[in-house]
């Protein structure tokens, strides 16, 4: 007898269910959420479980591995495109499993993306690098401040990392401003030291694949980009037009429009935020050095805002990362641009 599992993933908890192909409850217990307690009672149903949905939350890494690995045909539901009828008057986590288990078995369900575990690792690194840099920032931000209030003197990030004890002295005669000042410098200092780690160590585990060499070749996209581009998109195959990886990398408007009347606007933190970022700065940067791109964005500045403009760079340079990777072909500013 066919059987459809769903689990409800929860921080400490999942609630899993088992359907049949009639919707009726073969199993439903929350367990902990400890990966031999959720196998366990499944193990007697194993033979005939045709699959397990597990919706895609912050934490789904080690119980979708773990399920794979018990070998169990895992499916990660996308709840952004999944929602259940909103004239319900009770639901709980029980009723939540119960409907993946559901649309499963209806051959309905929007799957999304499970990444490969070897790569998802040094994914991960990188996206640790990218929040290291966060704070770097917020600490070079914060001594501008601190020296600009007393002293009235901005230096630039490059001065605030090159800063000595004796320089910091003569700024600030206050040993307790002092004080301030040194210790942000020493986390800025360990963090500079933490980043380099990082970096050396994506580049070691990071194959050069030829997407990742073609990629270099576009305006704006350095090693550091590339890697994240080549890592956040993953699979190039599994988007099947360029639009649909244009809006993965939120480089697309979320708009309703009804009877030519805006109607309001779409998930618009649907996609990915670190592909955001990385085409952003990638934009910024082919602003500045290429003239064709920089032509393009002051057309645009000159009907929009500065930000829409520079959006539009970042989208242009979303399709031209799709085909780069799909075609493995180098970037040809001209088609990009115009």
């Amino acid at each position: 007898m066919p059987l459809y599992g769903g689990i409800d993933l929860h921080a400490n908890n999942s609630v899993v269910v088992l359907l049949d192909e009639q919707d009726q409850m073969i199993y439903q217990q929350r367990l902990a959420n400890h990966l031999p307690t959720i196998l366990e009672p499944l193990a007697p149903y194993q033979a005939d479980v045709k699959g397990v949905v597990v919706e895609s939350t912050y934490n789904w890494y080690w119980l979708v591995d773990g399920l794979m690995e018990a070998d169990y045909r895992v499916h990660l539901a996308n709840p952004a495109a999944m929602q259940q009828y909103s004239g319900l008057k009770y639901t709980d986590d029980y009723s939540d499993a119960r409907w993946l288990a559901h649309l499963l078995r209806l051959g309905v369900l929007p799957e999304g993306y499970i990444y490969p575990k070897a790569a998802r690792a040094v994914r991960d690194v990188l996206r640790k690098r990218s929040h290291l840099v966060r704070q770097q920032t917020a600490n070079v931000l914060s001594l501008q401040n601190i020296l600009v209030r007393n002293t009235g003197v901005r230096l630039s990030a490059k001065q605030i990392h090159a800063l000595t004890l004796e320089e910091v002295e003569r700024l600030l005669p206050e040993p307790a401003q002092v004080l301030a000042v040194t210790s942000s410098l020493a986390v800025l200092h360990c963090l500079g030291q933490q980043i380099k780690t990082l970096e050396k160590a994506v580049s070691q585990r990071l194959k050069h694949t030829p997407a990742y060499e073609q990629l270099l070749t576009v305006d704006g996209i350095g090693t550091i980009l590339a890697q994240t581009i080549v890592l956040e998109t993953g699979d190039i195959g599994r988007f099947s037009t360029v639009g649909n990886y244009a809006s993965y990398c939120r480089c697309v408007r979320s708009t309703k429009i009804s009877n030519g009347k805006r109607k309001g606007q779409g998930n618009v933190k649907n996609g990915n935020p670190y592909l955001e970022w990385t085409y952003m700065e990638a934009a910024q940067f082919a602003i500045r050095f290429s003239p064709q791109v920089q032509r393009f964005y002051q057309r645009k500045q000159s009907k929009s805002h500065l930000m829409i403009a520079r959006k539009a760079v970042a989208h242009k340079l979303a399709r031209a990362g799709y085909y780069i990777m799909r075609d493995l072909v180098p970037f040809d500013v001209h088609k990009a641009f115009g």
